[in-house]
């Protein structure tokens, strides 16, 4: 069997880009991949085009060869647009090697682990009475783990930090009283704070309000996000921007995070995600997929969190809170389907997803940039 075609395709589903990439072989059967770098599709597709060049006549069932080929066949090895292409064609060769064999992609993984995968939802309306409503919602709908919304991060042009903390912290209080103990609650800072401000956050809350804090500073400075674990008793869920499991290894090996927020079409695929699930259980570290994409990234995560011992939610964007958009099922009639706060696993071959092919290739790209923030100040900050 021989690569014949990497089709990249930059495609408008609900609120931005899925940049889909399908890989083609001589004997017919085509792998779809995904990749996880929102509004620099572009540059993704480019770096495809490169790989293209020499993967074109490889054989696609040789998945760790060709892994360490794209990574390490050129001087500028690694970083967020490579990896975000190497993660594509991963995927697509995993879906190609399940059907050549007549397999879901969890059985190449070691098989499945569990039956089903929990999820965790988001409230999508700040905090307030409503978002307290939205939670309830998720509740009956049978979500027992959930994440909150911060107060100021639907603002398009001015974040300023400290006026959003102490507004945030009063109603994840109020949450954690109307909803109760048992449900799991957290919330997503998008690394927007400064270690202080974390800090203050935090302690604006009584000790188990909240059951993890994510991304709550940037990622590029480990002993900064150990300051804060000083700080602070909190969870930790970080890494959906990591691109490598040499970026999650301080994290890792410093015991500075209790979740992995790992992105399988980032960090350079199934290949790395199993070897960063592998040196996270060694440190009691549960994985925690990001999974903000489409329905390719959704099934290949389902398949990875089938396979892994370390598992706790995999997050949804569809939930009765919140609908974004991104499972268009004119685009992908076959995909995995939300039951009771759980996807189920697949069992057909391959990742089990079906694209409508002559429809996304209709579809106009649209350029999508995320929001450019400022202080009150005038001083630029994190989105």
């Amino acid at each position: 069997m021989k690569i014949t075609a990497i089709r990249p395709y930059p495609v408008w589903v609900g609120t931005r880009n899925q940049l889909i990439v399908k890989v083609e072989t001589d004997e017919g059967i085509f792998g779809w991949g995904e990749s996880g770098l929102s509004g620099r599709e572009k540059a993704v597709v480019g770096a495809l085009e490169h790989y293209r060049e020499f993967l074109i006549g490889r054989d696609p069932r040789r998945i760790g060869a060709l892994w360490q080929e794209m990574y390490r066949s050129q001087y500028f090895e690694g970083g967020r647009v490579l990896q975000a292409a190497i993660s594509a064609i991963d995927i697509a060769l995993y879906d190609i090697l399940g059907k050549a064999l007549g397999v879901p992609v969890y059985q190449l993984l070691g098989g499945k682990q569990r039956d089903r995968i929990p999820t965790f939802a988001t409230t999508s309306a700040p905090p307030g009475p409503e978002m307290i409503e939205q939670a309830r919602g998720l509740i009956e709908a049978g979500w027992n783990a959930m994440r909150l919304s911060p107060s100021g991060h639907g603002d398009s042009s001015i974040y300023e930090p400290r006026e959003h903390i102490a507004a945030t912290a009063k109603w994840c209080v109020k949450a954690r009283e109307e909803l109760g103990e048992e449900v799991v609650l957290g919330i997503d800072y998008h690394h927007r704070l400064s270690v202080a401000e974390a800090a203050s956050f935090c302690q604006k809350m009584p000790s188990g309000t909240l059951d993890f804090l994510e991304e709550p500073i940037r990622d590029e400075t480990p002993e900064a996000y150990e300051a804060l674990r000083r700080m602070v008793d909190v969870p930790f869920a970080i890494g959906e921007e990591f691109a490598s499991k040499w970026q999650f290894l301080p994290f890792i090996e410093r015991d500075i995070h209790q979740f992995n927020r790992i992105d399988v079409c980032n960090v350079g695929g199934l290949t790395e995600s199993m070897k960063v699930a592998g040196w996270s259980e060694a440190h009691y570290v549960d994985m925690m997929p990001h999974n903000p994409l489409g329905p390719i990234c959704t099934a290949a995560t389902v398949h990875f969190a089938a396979a892994v011992p370390n598992f706790s939610w995999l997050e949804t964007r569809t939930s009765t809170a919140e609908q974004l958009g991104f499972d268009n099922s004119e685009f992908f009639p076959v995909q995995p389907r939300i039951e009771k706060a759980h996807y189920p696993v697949l069992d057909a071959p391959g990742l089990g997803v079906e694209v409508n092919e002559e429809l996304i290739q209709k579809q106009s790209f649209k350029f999508w940039e995320a929001p450019h923030l400022k202080r009150n100040d005038g001083s630029v900050t994190n989105w």
